[in-house]
């Protein structure tokens, strides 16, 4: 395995590296060395995520050693799952790197990543209880309903036993007898297999172990979204935070940073309110259980009626317009109702009570809807996140009439959509500068302009690269295919792609292209339903030696065909390896649809990518 020296650090990289992977480890190192933001943007196919492995962790590794084996304080390990402050600083005095990418599907191809280079820091994937909960029943729920029901099976002081989660109490017995864990790569599929062979609860497993690894592996919204981010026991200081596939981080931050509340959703948490008015009630009347007190809910119902009445009194002039204002208008509107920075610590506890009372209920009767009422207490965190309200510059309210019918439930009702706005996505990524993180690196095949890109996000970032390719002009050859060989245009709108002759002339250009190319050739289609009418439409169409033109293209390249289902990818992938390796045949041709399950998988030996899209056809011939 070829090591450079990269900024005094000796960097292991299993291949011999190309010049722009060489730049762009520099950086990665310069941002680390220097304590300062970077943005990276390196094209799709330049080895973008394993060069960022292998800097960032030759980085961390020149710092001492990792956190694997016997390096590991069984006292952090061992904790309490619900914890106080993490003793990782102490522990073991490195930052702590942050690894986060758009999906978990996406963080999936990182750690095979990992698992092809000479680093084994101690790591974890941290996942939903949607993706790591094995138990029977909670495992079926979705969202909140599902949090609040592993909350309830989870506690202590649950009186019924066969109700409790045995999974869970398995968590630290596990840990301490098998310190290893996270050594070597594992993801969200392993740890699950973990926790149905051997019992423990796989997401509490997670979250224990993630106090104590180098570095930790999780979506955007565990570091965007505050309450994710304050349930990590991360020491945040000179910690390192690495956005991988960037380029769409503005969307998500600014998203995070809003809400929508429609009437719909009101009415249910009103009718939340009154329930839990009831059934606090009944509890005080059938046992000597006073934690819930109906007048805090009878406040909560009131408070909840007054802001539905003060949205439906804005003066909207035009439907289509709808109602804006400055974002500090929300203020005005919640004063009307006594709701300010003294008032919502009170009104949020109520809520928070209100939530618990409504899933207890809930799992009596088994059922699964989801509380509504959480949704109230996300919107109020979002505005009160700051005292001196400075952040509502960057919003706007707005309120929208739409449509009665099309809410359910409301028909015959004015609906109206209360929404706060959120136009600058740096309000999230400002808070990390609060809490001292050491570097942010964003990185992806497409951050250009750069400045516009940092402005957005008001942060500094003082290294930053613009990448070119790893395949040079002489290696690549593009072009735009007008028409087949009877002169049909390729035009592939909507109105022209379902005419015979445009399949027909499609699939006689694919038999020449088959016959001229060497080895492999992929053919992308911008829907499987294209896919599947042009395939049709060759088998039935018949030459004028009787042959169709799927026995056409056979003749030239062995075909295979991307399948819908999940579960059968990988074997046409093989299918398709097989055919490419059997000497007895001139190669094989994949037909796979643009950005679907082939377009994530690195081909080797293949000459062409042919891609059929709207409203014509490009060739891609890579030598």
């Amino acid at each position: 395995m070829p090591t450079y020296n990269i900024r005094g650090i000796d960097v292991d990289f299993p291949f011999e590296a190309y010049d722009c992977q060489l730049v762009y480890m520099e950086k990665v190192i310069q941002s680390l060395q220097e304590k300062s933001n970077a943005l990276l943007e390196s094209p799709t196919g330049t080895g973008k995520t394993l060069c960022l492995l292998c800097a960032t962790l030759a980085w961390r590794k020149s710092l001492g050693p990792f956190s694997t084996g016997p390096n590991v304080k069984m006292s952090v390990i061992t904790g309490d799952a619900s914890g106080g402050p993490s003793s990782q600083s102490v522990t073991k005095g490195f930052p702590t790197i942050v690894y986060t990418s758009r999906t978990h599907s996406q963080i999936r191809q990182v750690i095979q990543e990992l698992k092809r280079s000479a680093y084994r820091p101690k790591m974890v994937v941290l996942g939903s209880r949607e993706q790591l909960c094995i138990d029977e029943e909670v495992s079926l729920l979705r969202g909140r309903t599902q949090t609040k029901a592993c909350h309830v099976l989870c506690r202590k002081r649950t009186k019924d036993t066969k109700r409790r989660c045995s999974h869970y109490s398995r968590g630290s017995g596990f840990l301490k007898s098998n310190p290893h864990l996270g050594d070597e790569p594992v993801d969200i599929e392993d740890l699950v297999n973990t926790g149905k062979k051997l019992g423990p609860c796989p997401y509490y497993l997670s979250r224990e172990l993630h106090k104590v690894v180098d570095i930790l592996f999780a979506p955007y919204n565990y570091l965007i979204d505050p309450a994710f981010r304050k349930s990590l026991q991360v020491d945040w200081k000179n910690s390192i935070l690495i956005f991988d596939e960037a380029h769409n981080l503005e969307s998500i931050c600014a998203d995070a940073a809003s809400f929508d509340l429609p009437s719909w959703l009101l009415t249910a948490c009103i009718s939340e309110a009154k329930n839990c008015i009831d059934l606090s009630s009944k509890r005080r009347e059938d046992s000597t259980d006073k934690s819930q007190n109906p007048d805090d809910f009878a406040i909560l119902r009131a408070l909840l009626l007054k802001l539905e009445k003060r949205i439906s009194e804005v003066p909207i002039e035009s439907k289509e317009l709808g109602y804006t204002k400055p974002g500090p208008y929300i203020y005005e509107l919640l004063a009307d109702l006594n709701i300010s920075h003294d008032t919502v610590p009170k009104l949020i506890a109520i809520l928070e009570d209100a939530t618990v009372l409504i899933e207890e209920d809930n799992q009596d009767k088994a059922n699964r809807n989801a509380c509504r009422l959480e949704s109230i207490s996300d919107m109020l965190n979002i505005i009160f996140r700051d005292k001196d309200n400075n952040h509502a510059k960057s919003y706007r309210v707005h309120v929208q009439e739409v449509e009665a019918s099309a809410i359910d439930g409301l028909k015959g009702k004015a609906s109206r959509t209360l929404s706060w706005w959120c136009f600058h996505p740096g309000i999230a990524m400002e808070e990390f500068a609060r809490i001292g993180v050491g570097s942010i690196i964003l990185t992806s095949g497409t951050l250009s302009p750069l400045d516009s890109f940092a402005q957005e996000l008001k942060l500094e970032f003082p290294v930053r690269l613009e990448n070119p390719h790893v395949i040079t002009p002489n290696q690549i050859w593009a072009g735009v295919v007008p028409a087949g060989p009877s002169g049909f245009s390729f035009n592939s709108s909507y109105r022209n792609r379902d005419s015979t002759e445009y399949k027909q002339d499609l699939g006689n250009a694919i038999v020449n292209f088959a016959r001229i190319v060497p080895n492999g050739l992929l053919v992308f289609f911008p829907s499987y339903y294209i896919l599947d009418q042009c395939i049709a439409c060759w088998k039935k169409m018949s030459h004028a030696n009787s042959t169709t033109t799927w026995e056409r293209i056979s003749k030239h390249k062995k075909p295979v065909v991307e399948p819908r289902q999940s579960s059968l990818f990988l074997l046409s992938i093989e299918d398709y390896m097989a055919k490419l390796k059997d000497t007895s045949a001139s190669g094989a041709v994949f037909f796979a649809v643009c950005r679907g399950k082939v377009c994530l998988v690195p081909f080797q030996n293949h000459s062409n990518f042919v891609l059929w899209k709207t409203p014509c056809t490009d060739l891609l011939r890579l030598k």
